[in-house]
């Protein structure tokens, strides 16, 4: 990508959110824009950050048998009725609802209902079962208290799966299958994940597991033994039977060590059993001709709180102490090096575009600075700004073919030759 080709301009950043400081670079910067309260659109770098961050999603869920769909945002207000959980989200304002002539319709903030409906024509049998069905889609949901720009929005993507077996005994297994896979995400994308005991809440269901990063930019309270690594949202004390909950479902006794801390939720998931196959006529015929009840599992994570997170996590400072930029993950960084070649020499700025081109002829996806009228200072000051995991300034220092490559997280400095950095930049 040519930098003069995106309209950005030098880069000063002022009065940055202390609660939320990389998003609010992402806003200073125009990396993100703001089109109302909870409602935003990605510029190039974040989007492909999310969907670099999509593709580990579809690529590790699809490596636990499960099948990509996708299902429609806009859904008649019939399904809801259905389940029976239409009054509840009009009534507390969470769902839009459209008017038309052709009837009313609802914009999805959640796909049970959706799924259902998808589900019920094609597993009528036991034959069918398990499947497991995920979608990587937008959702809409009208929050009263939007919060934390990407991790509270009024229209968000979200990865959100479903199962289907025909007993307990395969929901279990199935609910397990996808614990070890939204693990593995996480883990792919450089974020350290902390599964805790949560409130299956209006979703209902017997059990289910939040995942968690621990951070004071959470909107949650939770117990969490960093030994044991036993926790539990504190919402699960307000329930009146909690011992008796926690012991029989997670086998915890006690917890008198757990320490409250802040979290960050990114991810949930629920052991449904057959609470919406009951509402919902989610039937198919078992092993003695008989019709039976699907047992579901659902599965969520939030892509764009994932995305604000990462980001959030991987903000870097100055010398000063004071916010500068970012060094995204190698694992999902959308381009690996940033080429800042001094225009103004016309040797350096030949070797710089020639390195472009060759990298972009290896595969590798790159940033040059070509922008004109700015300073080399302000561009090296800028270079934090887009993530980039390497950065290499084409400048006075640089002699002959060799070049000096920076690490942007750690700030080591390395001399490689266009070979070395092929090498480099493909292996992360």
């Amino acid at each position: 990508m040519k930098l003069s080709k995106t309209g950005m301009g030098s880069i000063k950043l002022n009065n940055l959110d202390e609660m939320y400081p990389g998003q609010s670079i992402l806003l200073q910067t125009g990396q993100i824009v703001q089109y109302g309260a909870g409602i935003f659109g990605y510029n190039n770098v974040p989007l492909l950050l999310k969907r670099n961050l999509e593709k580990v999603i579809q690529k590790t869920l699809n490596k636990y048998d499960c099948i990509e769909v996708l299902l429609p945002i806009l859904q008649p207000e019939k399904l809801w009725k259905d389940s029976g959980r239409y009054d509840h989200y009009v009534d507390d304002g969470t769902m839009l609802v459209v008017e038309s002539n052709k009837g009313n319709f609802c914009l999805a903030p959640t796909a049970e209902e959706a799924i259902m409906e998808f589900a019920r024509e094609k597993l009528k049998s036991y034959k069918n079962l398990p499947a497991t069905y995920y979608q990587i889609g937008e959702k809409v949901r009208n929050e009263i208290r939007t919060r934390g720009y990407l991790l509270r929005g009024k229209q968000f993507p979200m990865l959100d799966a479903y199962s289907f077996d025909k007993d307990e005994k395969g929901m279990k297994k199935s609910y397990h299958n996808l614990r070890k896979a939204f693990l593995e995400i996480f883990e792919k994308v450089g974020l350290t994940i902390i599964p805790i005991v949560a409130n299956n809440g209006a979703m209902g269901g017997t059990r289910s597991e939040e995942f968690m990063i621990i951070s004071t930019q959470g909107e949650d309270t939770i117990l969490y033994d960093e030994k044991t690594k036993i926790g539990l949202n504190t919402e699960v004390l307000e329930k009146e039977n909690y011992q008796e909950y926690l012991k029989e479902e997670y086998q915890i006794e006690d917890i008198s060590n757990l320490k409250e801390i802040r979290a960050m939720e990114l991810g949930h998931i629920f052991q449904l059993g057959t609470k919406y196959s009951e509402t919902m006529n989610g039937n198919f015929t078992d092993q003695d001709g008989k019709q039976a009840l699907y047992y579901m599992g659902c599965y969520g994570i939030g892509v764009s709180r994932t995305v604000a997170a990462i980001y959030e996590q991987n903000i870097l400072r100055d010398k000063n102490g004071t916010y500068c930029g970012f060094a995204l993950p190698k694992s999902i960084a959308p381009y690996m090096l940033q080429i800042i070649p001094k225009i103004e020499n016309e040797e350096k700025f030949k070797f710089g575009m020639e390195l472009y081109s060759k990298l972009q002829e290896e595969g590798i996806d790159v940033i040059i600075d070509d922008r004109e009228k700015i300073t080399m200072g302000a561009k090296i000051k800028d270079s934090k700004i887009l993530g980039t995991p390497y950065i290499t300034v084409i400048g006075d220092k640089q002699q002959g073919e060799v070049i000096q490559l920076e690490d942007a997280k750690t700030g080591e400095i390395k001399t490689v030759t266009l070979e070395e950095l092929i090498k480099i930049l493909k292996n992360n």
